[in-house]
């Protein structure tokens, strides 16, 4: 793995983060769903550690050289 590739996996994690909030927020407003929203939570929680172990990673990653 690269940094690029470490980075990107963040992004990713970090999109998916993103999108369990949303939908925390949503089932917290939906009396039929308020039972979701912990599991949810958790996901969502679970996805930004993945997402800041993968920075971690790329910050211990040398960057590309491009060829000059």
């Amino acid at each position: 793995m690269n940094r690029q590739q470490a980075l990107d996996e963040a992004i990713n994690a970090a999109h998916n983060a993103k999108v369990y909030a949303r939908k925390v927020e949503n089932a917290a407003d939906n009396g039929d769903s308020q039972g979701r929203v912990p599991q949810l939570a958790a996901a969502a929680a679970a996805w930004a550690d993945v997402s800041r172990s993968y920075t971690a990673i790329a910050a211990t990653l040398p960057e590309m050289q491009t060829g000059v």
